[in-house]
């Protein structure tokens, strides 16, 4: 999958959290696009079988979609914890170099970041 397809799914997770129902308008608000890229992003992300969306309806992640943005989000959560918190990155900077990062890095990478991330919090409890 690429980027920006990951993009919307973590979108749609982190706007399902917020609100009932996720509209074209949240996704595009979110993300800072144009509705009918929202809409180009969604039929292709229909066809591989990550949401399902009726035309111009509410969109929902099947359960596939909601797993793939799940490890998106935890990628993009856990990079931005320690950009911030561990080294200090300015949390507005990390969030952005966490965008990019989380896209790109490996799974052994992420998983000794993970690891490392929960013995500190388990060190500073």
């Amino acid at each position: 999958m690429q980027k920006s397809g990951e993009d919307y799914l973590e979108a749609v997770l982190a706007i399902s959290q917020d609100k009932k129902k996720v509209r074209t308008t949240d996704v595009a608000l979110r993300l800072g696009v144009s509705k009918p890229s929202v809409n180009r992003a969604m039929k292709v992300l229909s066809a591989d079988g990550y949401v399902n969306q009726e035309t111009y309806g509410d969109i929902e992640l099947t359960e596939k979609g909601r797993l793939k943005a799940s490890q998106v989000y935890f990628r993009h959560k856990t990079l931005t914890s320690f950009l911030h918190d561990t080294l200090g990155v300015d949390l507005k900077i990390a969030e952005q170099d966490a965008c990019l990062i989380e896209h790109d890095i490996s799974s052994e990478t992420m998983e000794k970041l993970a690891s490392f991330m929960r013995s500190e919090q388990e060190r500073n409890s």
